[in-house]
């Protein structure tokens, strides 16, 4: 993407700094990013090159885990937190072509995301979509718009994927999940992936690279700690694991690509 009159940046899209969904769409290869978000996507992946099979791994869980929740639970109501750019595989793409007629919120608040909602919007004529253009932590403004589409008297399938990072104080991230399952009924589902790094230098080096150059700041997650985040729900097989180790339908034989991406998904009693 250039900055042409063609295609100069939406009203409020800050291209002086690098944004998360703006790097994470160039490392899944999307054109929607600025030679800022390059710049850096380049230079995190020179000191921990496992990150851009973290952004295909953790679009790859997605897609599964979606197709799971329609096709083998009957979930038909879904709720797409910190969704990011579009791309291929979008949450309402992979439900609607199981069940047609499934409901999709999705919920961000970065203006680039906004300014691209119309391709999220693209709904079956027997299902729906709807975007909130709303902060994850504002839980009750999320809840209430959502309500607007989504039946929360009937099992919901709540994703959220690579945005629990960018909330800096655990204990706040777990509140928000927490939050959002207390709204949802017995039967619903909680999907996340997000990053669980290894106390390495070169980890250490790529989340110094992001938290200097990017809007928001980042922090990886322990094992513990991500596996706390579905605390009182029943995880699904194979539990809390490496995105290219969750349910990709293959025999684990070979090498299995590295990916400090971990994922789970639960079901609420």
């Amino acid at each position: 993407m250039t900055d042409s009159p063609q295609s100069r940046p939406p009203v409020g899209v800050d291209t002086t700094t690098a944004h998360s969904a703006r790097v994470w769409n160039y490392w899944l290869d999307g054109k929607d990013n600025y030679p800022v978000d390059r710049e850096l996507g380049d230079l995190i992946a020179a000191s921990r090159p496992s990150i851009v099979t973290d952004a295909r791994a953790g679009r790859g869980f997605l897609t599964r885990v979606v197709t799971h929740m329609a096709r083998e639970e009957g979930i038909r109501q879904f709720l797409d937190i910190g969704t990011g750019l579009p791309t291929n595989n979008n949450t309402h793409e992979v439900a609607q072509a199981v069940a047609p007629e499934a409901h999709v919120v999705y919920v961000d608040n970065d203006p680039m995301v906004l300014a691209h909602a119309r391709a999220l919007l693209n709904s079956t004529e027997e299902g729906a979509t709807a975007f909130v253009d709303a902060d994850l932590r504002d839980t009750d403004k999320v809840l209430e718009a959502a309500r607007e589409l989504l039946d929360f008297d009937r099992p919901i399938g709540v994703t959220i994927l690579g945005t629990l990072g960018h909330i800096t104080e655990y204990e706040a991230a777990r509140e928000i999940v927490d939050a959002y399952m207390a709204a949802c009924p017995s039967g619903s589902f909680l999907a996340i992936g997000d990053h669980v790094m290894p106390e390495d230098p070169a980890a250490a080096e790529a989340l110094r690279q992001w938290n200097e150059g990017a809007a928001l700041p980042y922090r990886s997650h322990t094992t513990e700690e991500f596996t706390a985040y579905f605390e009182g729900l029943k995880l699904l097989d194979p539990g809390a694991v490496p995105a290219t180790r969750w349910r990709t339908g293959e025999p684990e034989v070979g090498t299995i690509p590295h990916t400090d991406m971990h994922v789970a998904a639960a079901r609420k009693s």
